[in-house]
């Protein structure tokens, strides 16, 4: 299926050259929005009735805050996604398509046919805040950095008991310091003000790291 894409502001799921931006068209039935602001793009844009899909990149947000919600009916021809993406690391094949309850299910077929035509890996999920991924890994690197400071054993030891003991190929210490912890903070803090639950409350290295960046300390 052809797609068009239209661009507004910088994407963190396509920040550089990709399939997905080439096999785009200028007259496609789908249509993808595309960056920082694409909730914004979407709600000045006209004729999405008339596209097979339209999706929209997300942040930690809901799809529903850029469609609006109706007593549990919601949905129409329009999905969200996100490719997963930690910290300054590139982006992963993984992209979160998300859905409302009443969304058309040929809208998410044809959305999740033109990301995997082009070498991604789709997984569909409810319109919830940090969707997947990051409802999961959140507490569990909030854990690692609240046991750092606990000193239940130095960031090494930590990181190589986990990869030893649970074969992850890196530590969760070493990967948010290779990633940016201060991104982590970022993605913590919105899920705990949208959730209210304790385990996504930034761990206080993540909270340092992030008033360290913004106040342009290295």
């Amino acid at each position: 299926m052809r797609y068009e894409i239209v661009r507004a502001g910088e994407s963190r799921a396509f920040p550089a050259p990709h399939a997905f931006l080439e096999q785009s068209t200028a007259d496609g039935e789908g249509l993808v929005y595309l960056g920082a602001n694409a909730g914004a793009a979407y709600a000045s844009g006209t004729g999405h009735e008339a596209r097979t899909f339209v999706a929209i990149e997300l942040d930690t947000e809901c799809l529903g805050f850029h469609t609006g919600e109706s007593r549990g009916l919601e949905g129409s021809n329009v999905v969200g996604f996100a490719r997963f993406r930690l910290g300054n690391a590139d982006p992963s094949p993984l992209v979160e398509l998300v859905r409302q309850p009443g969304t058309d299910a040929a809208a998410i077929d044809a959305a999740k046919a033109v990301f995997q035509a082009s070498g991604l890996v789709v997984a569909v999920c409810n319109d919830f805040p940090g969707r997947i991924v990051d409802r999961l890994i959140r507490p569990y690197f909030n854990a690692a950095l609240r046991r750092l400071d606990e000193k239940l054993a130095s960031a090494a030891d930590q990181d190589k008991t986990l990869c030893l003991g649970l074969g992850y190929p890196e530590g969760p210490i070493s990967l948010l310091e290779r990633t940016g912890l201060a991104q982590h903070y970022a993605v913590t803090q919105a899920l705990y003000e949208a959730l209210g639950q304790e385990p996504y409350a930034p761990a206080r290295r993540a909270r340092v790291a992030a008033e360290r960046a913004k106040a342009g300390t290295p």
